[in-house]
């Protein structure tokens, strides 16, 4: 028959050796979650282009080789757009930091009227005549 260790019976280097094991583990996580690779940076960096990407659509980027309009609209309009999505990131960060979390979503707000306004200005429906 085994014969089972108790509590008690452990003595001081069991649990050295324990302390120095979890010790060992803690710095080798700290160690690869600061390092960043090369396949990390350009999965990162490709969700911004996407980004772009898909608000030069939305803003009709091929507008002036069908209708003919003025380039200059078209990049007001992407500008425009991007503007009121990075309210909506701020937005978002607000809500999930809670430090100066009231300071950000009011930074994300007043970004979103302000495009919001730009968007009416260049349509030519002025929300201040």
């Amino acid at each position: 028959m085994a014969k089972h260790r108790r509590f008690s019976d452990k003595t001081n280097s069991d649990f050295d050796e324990k302390e120095e094991k979890i010790e060992l583990i803690q710095e080798g996580n700290s160690t690869t979650k600061n390092s960043m690779d090369i396949k990390s940076i350009f999965l990162s960096g490709s969700k911004y282009v996407y980004i772009i990407a898909t608000a030069a659509l939305l803003s009709g980027v091929f507008t002036p080789i069908t209708l003919g309009m003025d380039l200059e609209l078209v990049i007001f309009g992407i500008l425009t757009i991007l503007l009121g999505l990075g309210g909506g990131v701020l937005i978002l960060l607000g809500l999930k930091k809670p430090k100066h979390s009231t300071l950000i979503i009011c930074a994300g707000i007043g970004l979103i009227f302000t495009s919001m306004i730009i968007m009416y200005e260049l349509a030519n429906f002025s929300l201040f005549r």
